[in-house]
């Protein structure tokens, strides 16, 4: 185990996350092996909890490229309507050439998620590998509250403490991640929890360059504007490979969180 009690939290930087990511747009399918499996457990989860559901009107927040949302569509069929929010406005055009025939449901909201107004309630509202940059988690759930039926569900992935794990030790910042219990905490103010659990993924790659290139190919390299200097990335080389070098290279931790819940027909006063 290792100690990150020294990692600064960072507070996401919402203008250098969109650019982040549609900079990663033509890499980021390739690379987000874990974000895709992260998606179809999502839905998995989804679908135990809550069998038979047939959503007609659907939110997803942080569609990136359309990875959930093809899924989400496939797994029902039965969608009118598909709004989709992201801060990369030119995902738009992605989305809509992935789900084909599928394009005329989409209605595309490009912002944040947090300040974007929302007109209609859903039946769904569905996230994966996207909160954890939301700045004010308990406040978004209490703004999705107010746009979701009794019989609305509420689904959605992030990540946890452990996530980047190697990062966050060797550079010593990082995003100020939840535990799991402490994610429930948020939710329960104003949802019914059906499903709340917790994985670690590992991947492995040849060495700390490598992973700096998979995190610039997904976006996730979103923390901080200032670009290194040699000397410091040969220190953050030499740190990782020391750190964390195994059998198969050197080693990258993901963390994902799954929730699934219903609104609570009374919301604990807050």
């Amino acid at each position: 185990m290792y100690d990150v009690t020294h990692v600064s939290p960072m507070i996401p930087d919402k203008q250098l996350i969109r650019l982040r990511f549609e900079q990663a747009a033509a890499t980021y399918e390739q690379q987000a092996t874990v974000q895709s499996r992260v998606a179809v457990r999502l839905l998995h989860l989804l679908e135990e909890a809550a069998p038979g559901f047939k959503p007609a009107d659907v939110l997803e927040i942080g569609c990136c490229t359309g990875l959930l949302t093809e899924k989400t569509l496939s797994r029902y069929p039965g969608i009118d309507h598909f709004t989709l929010c992201d801060l990369v406005a030119s995902f738009e055009q992605h989305v809509c050439r992935r789900i084909g025939i599928h394009a005329h449901k989409l209605t595309f909201l490009a912002g944040d998620i947090e300040a974007v107004p929302l007109a209609d309630r859903y039946d769904l509202v569905i996230s994966s590998s996207t909160l954890h940059w939301v700045h004010d988690l308990p406040g978004l759930c209490a703004k999705l509250y107010g746009h979701l039926y009794p019989t609305s569900i509420l689904a959605f992935s992030l990540y946890g403490t452990d996530n980047l794990l190697e990062i966050r030790t060797v550079a010593g910042t990082g995003l100020a991640y939840r535990t799991l219990e402490q994610l429930q905490a948020v939710v329960a103010e104003r949802f019914d929890i059906l499903v709340a659990c917790e994985s670690r993924e590992t991947l492995w790659y040849a060495d700390p360059i490598a992973v700096l290139q998979h995190l610039r190919a997904t976006g996730v390299n979103s923390i901080g504007q200032k670009a290194w200097t040699r000397r410091q990335i040969s220190t953050f080389i030499a740190d990782y490979a020391a750190l964390f070098a195994g059998e198969q290279g050197v080693r990258l931790t993901y963390h994902p969180m799954f929730i699934v819940a219903r609104p609570k027909a009374e919301p604990v006063a807050v």
